[in-house]
């Protein structure tokens, strides 16, 4: 899955949290000074060809919606990132929070005790 400027996660956020949505009601999520309607026209149409959202057409105007979950999204770039930085491994993720982050040992056992009652059901 492709990655998303900042500015286009920031829309795909807004079709998360609100579903379908014309580029209009769009506009009305952002704060002041708003952009143009033609800058996020471009943005949506560049996140629909990147396959991120879809359209229905009602005459001149489309309805945008996402094609992609929050939580597709979300793990593809947890992979991406585990792939690129801790060469595949959650072993070495794992490592990297607690020996350089300095991820505290009782957040680590809550964490294996987690993984391991859902792996229990």
């Amino acid at each position: 899955m492709k990655r998303l400027t900042a500015k286009e996660e920031e829309i795909m956020r807004m079709f998360w949290e609100h579903g379908p949505m014309f580029v209009r009601e769009l506009l009305a999520f952002y704060a002041e000074p708003k952009p143009h309607y033609n800058t996020v026209s471009t943005l949506v149409r560049g996140l629909e060809e990147k396959g991120f959202v879809g359209y229905r057409a009602y005459g001149n105007t489309y309805q945008y919606y996402p094609l992609v979950s929050a939580g597709e999204y979300k793990r593809s770039a947890l992979n991406e990132v585990i792939a690129q930085y801790y060469d595949n491994s959650f072993l070495n993720v794992v490592s990297a929070f607690v020996e350089e982050e300095g991820m505290p040992l009782d957040e680590l056992k809550a964490l294996i005790a987690r993984i391991e009652s859902k792996r229990q059901k």
